[in-house]
């Protein structure tokens, strides 16, 4: 008996089969890109990313061998918005939560219902990440699109419509879209219908319990080599299908997750719509694990800039990776001093994420010299990530969360220079779990306790959850970054007038 964990990212996709005890027995991953036909936008083809995600699911199943998987969850990226035909096949590329051309549409939100309002309601800051000023601006740019269009989804919903011929989303995806009540878990019909959006066109939301929304199409089980038949169940957002596959199912307990984004999620028994989190524009909505809800901070770069960064200036040690077997990251940071680097790097390359959630910042390099290299600049762009880091966990702290420690996934994880980096420059220690793809984990355990496999999350967690690593506060290091934390705070103040002109 196995489980099925299908990762629906911002630029991949993973699928992982797990033994009931959390083993993997077969995965596969494939990347795929982001479109920006004009400055701001962030546009994908929903359609190739069906198509490789079907080739991995294919390919981890095969790989899983005799060990027959019961159900199968979805974690994927939030906000996106993607129109669909009656068939569920996408009219235009979906709209990511990175895109930022709905800044006009924010205004109109602000003015008729006010920002504060608007975070009590729903959880979520106004910001351009959103789902419904998305869905405002396609009723106002693309009006054929918006009268023709059969329904508007997001990734879990549309991956589902297809597996199992329904459109239903879980109420923790639903919740980030600023168009559901996060109090009683439903759409927001009066806030939808001053928008004039009909939620009729939304997915249904699953029950707040989670559990089985649907069985996947008998061909495409048989197309996978699977003869019995696969539970399809309520998963997630990939950060809260993350924190649940890293052990972050009680109030307190909290996560940091380095993937194409860096997000913290504090664990909460409540919605604790706290004055200094709206501030900071950290946005609170449903946990995967019933009963829960999260706190989120957020940097859009996050990986994303090192993949950059990667891609862009160090194709001889991506050529040298490719023909060693070694990992492209770890060549391009080989060298790079041991102590904190003479540069500053503001990480905004996106924007800016919380607390300013600034669209109109922009990414910068100081301290640059002819002596600079590349592994120097590598490393400081992994300084400034973690600068911006500790900046979200003072917030988080100022508001009275207290974080001990943090348990850290993601393919961030994976690397120790960077863990140690996050300890020292943080104060406080990180833990990360044998499986540091904890997004897939999250959905594989979701699915399974909605299968009935496991008899709750605490089961699930206990049974698959494991620990390989502690990561300490380094007492020297985290002095001498401390000095540096005290200029990069500086930065986004003094640039930021500068950044918004250029």
């Amino acid at each position: 008996m196995s489980l099925i964990g299908l990762d629906i990212g911002t630029t991949g996709c993973k699928a992982i089969v797990f033994g009931v005890e959390g083993r993997i027995l077969g995965e596969a991953r494939r990347e795929y890109g982001i479109d920006s036909p004009q400055p701001g936008w962030a546009e994908q083809d929903p359609e190739q990313v069906w198509r490789l995600a079907w080739d991995v699911l294919r390919q981890a199943v095969a790989e899983a061998g005799d060990d027959p998987p019961v159900a199968l969850a979805i974690s994927c990226q939030g906000e996106s918005v993607m129109p669909v035909d009656e068939h569920g096949v996408a009219l235009r590329p979906a709209i990511l939560g990175m895109d930022t051309r709905t800044v006009a549409e924010n205004e109109w939100l602000i003015r008729q219902f006010g920002a504060d309002s608007l975070f009590e309601r729903t959880g979520m800051p106004v910001h351009t990440i959103n789902s419904l000023p998305k869905m405002l601006w396609l009723q106002r740019h693309e009006p054929e699109i918006w009268r023709t269009a059969h329904k508007f989804l997001l990734y879990e919903d549309f991956f589902l419509r297809r597996l199992g011929g329904k459109a239903v989303v879980s109420t923790c995806l639903a919740s980030r879209t600023q168009m559901m009540d996060l109090q009683t878990g439903e759409w927001a019909g009066d806030l939808l219908s001053e928008c004039n959006i009909d939620p009729d066109r939304l997915s249904v939301p699953a029950p707040l319990e989670g559990g089985v929304v649907g069985v996947m199409r008998r061909e495409l089980a048989k197309e996978l080599g699977i003869k019995r038949e696969v539970l399809l169940v309520a998963g997630g957002h990939d950060q809260a299908c993350a924190a649940f596959g890293s052990g972050v199912i009680e109030p307190g307990l909290a996560m940091v997750s380095t993937g194409t984004a860096e997000v913290v999620e504090v664990a909460m028994d409540s919605p604790a719509l706290d004055n200094a989190l709206r501030k900071g524009n950290i946005s609170v909505y449903r946990h995967t694990a019933p009963g829960l809800f999260l706190a989120m901070t957020l940097n859009h770069s996050g990986g994303l800039l090192l993949r950059w960064y990667r891609d862009t200036f160090c194709g001889a040690e991506v050529a040298q990776a490719e023909a060693s077997g070694q990992d492209a990251y770890d060549l391009i940071l080989d060298g790079a001093p041991a102590s904190p680097t003479p540069l500053m790097v503001l990480p905004h390359f996106s924007g800016s994420g919380t607390p300013w959630l600034d669209t109109e910042s922009k990414g910068a390099v100081l301290g640059m010299t002819f002596g600079t290299d590349r592994a120097t600049v590598a490393k400081a762009i992994l300084e400034g990530l973690t600068f911006e880091l500790r900046i979200n966990l003072d917030l988080l702290r100022s508001a009275g969360v207290e974080i001990g420690t943090l348990h850290a996934v993601g393919g961030g994880a994976r690397s120790p220079l960077w863990l140690q980096l996050k300890a020292d420059i943080c104060h406080i220690p990180l833990q990360t779990p044998k499986v540091t793809e904890a997004a897939c984990l999250g959905a594989a355990l979701l699915a399974g306790v909605g299968a009935g496999v496991y008899a709750d999350a605490q089961t699930a967690v206990a049974s698959a959850v494991a620990w390989q690593a502690r990561v300490e506060p380094d007492a020297e290091s985290a002095a001498a970054y401390e000095q540096r934390y005290a200029l990069y705070r500086q930065l986004y103040p003094l640039l930021a007038d500068t950044l918004h002109a250029l």
